[in-house]
């Protein structure tokens, strides 16, 4: 005689709400992979084309910058404007940097000199442009006059009177007296820049737009 099948076993008590359970919880995992894999290709299309972070590795744009902060760059800034003066870009290593330290792939520095203009330095240490003094109200009272040539031997060095080539911008550290800068190699073509330094998110205690 066969037995009666056991309808309280394990198996059979989980019934339909149970099995249905399953195709649910497979929809759901779709549907975090899908979330996970757009998240993370919008965050890649948003660095390769929006904005990126950066930390700084010098003190060549003390006291604006220390080391270590953490910016974020605008990477198209300068495709819907203009690069102003007195704007904080991250640029591409130029290829005539040669200043002592590891070699880094990207610099930030200040937007000094612009195309086309000539740029000098006043006996007491100030940025002429055009032979007017540059009111450099970016720097602190402390910075004011500290400018000084690079190494003679270049028409950039601003030993003497230089012409800006069209297309390029001449680049300085806030921190003139400790940072390699276009008076050392150059003032660099705009495709070399990366963008716009438009926020400092670290630390907290130094947050600020630029």
């Amino acid at each position: 005689m066969t037995s009666p099948t056991n309808d309280l076993s394990p198996a059979n008590r989980r019934g339909p709400a149970h099995r249905a359970a399953a195709p649910k919880k497979a929809h759901w995992l779709r549907e975090l992979v899908i979330v996970v894999v757009v998240a993370v290709g919008v965050a890649v299309l948003l660095r390769a084309f929006v904005v990126q972070t950066f930390s700084i590795p010098s003190g060549s744009m003390t006291p604006t910058l220390d080391i270590g902060d953490r910016i974020v760059v605008d990477k198209l800034a300068y495709d819907l404007h203009g690069v102003g003066r007195g704007d904080i870009a991250v640029f591409a290593r130029p290829p005539g940097e040669d200043c002592a330290g590891a070699p880094v792939s990207d610099l930030v520095k200040r937007v000094i000199g612009l195309p086309g203009e000539t740029i000098s330095l006043s006996g007491n240490g100030y940025v002429l442009i055009n032979g007017k003094r540059l009111d450099e109200t970016w720097l602190p009272a402390s910075a004011q006059g500290t400018t000084y040539p690079g190494p003679s031997g270049t028409p950039y060095s601003l030993t003497h009177p230089y012409k800006i080539p069209a297309n390029h911008y001449f680049m300085m550290g806030d921190n003139r007296g400790d940072s390699c800068d276009s008076r050392f190699w150059g003032p660099i073509p705009k495709s070399l820049i990366v963008g716009k330094v438009d926020l400092r998110i670290w630390p907290l205690s130094r947050f600020h737009f630029f």
